[in-house]
């Protein structure tokens, strides 16, 4: 057995979840969910399923064949959540608040820099691994509505 940790490209997810703040509007809610999304298939490749072929032969691109079900939570929350999943062995992809406050990629990288781990505050986060702890971590949240 090893003590290593498996890269993203190795490490293959059994379970999934986004979970947003349920304070967000519509549009700031999507935006998180989409930015996470991104970032998910960007750092775990094995995500991404294979493509998808029609009838026709057309190729699609893949989609994430385990789904990734979006939760929402209080946002004061979320940090709390995200260092309990860490805890537990779970990958995480985090949103900090700021990265909604501009539109610039710089602004936003230079703004987090400011702020301790423990003082960030979140939009959304993913939490992926395996089933068992990130079911019981995310047992109590409904779908983001």
């Amino acid at each position: 057995m090893s003590d290593t940790m498996p890269t993203p490209d190795e490490f293959v997810p059994e379970r999934c979840v986004i979970v947003i703040d349920d304070a967000l509007g519509a549009g700031h809610a999507a935006n998180a969910a989409a930015v996470i999304a991104l970032t998910l298939g960007q750092q775990f490749p094995k995500l991404v399923g294979e493509p998808l072929v029609d009838a026709s032969g057309t190729k699609h691109p893949g989609l994430i064949p385990i789904g990734i079900p979006v939760l929402s939570a209080e946002g004061s929350a979320l940090a709390k959540l995200r260092r309990t999943a860490l805890e537990q062995g779970c990958k995480i992809v985090s949103f900090p608040i700021q990265g909604q406050q501009t539109t610039n990629y710089e602004a936003f990288r230079a703004a987090v820099a400011e702020i301790e781990e423990d003082d960030l505050q979140y939009v959304g986060i993913a939490l992926v691994g395996a089933k068992k702890p990130v079911r019981k971590l995310v047992a109590n949240l409904k779908l983001l509505s």
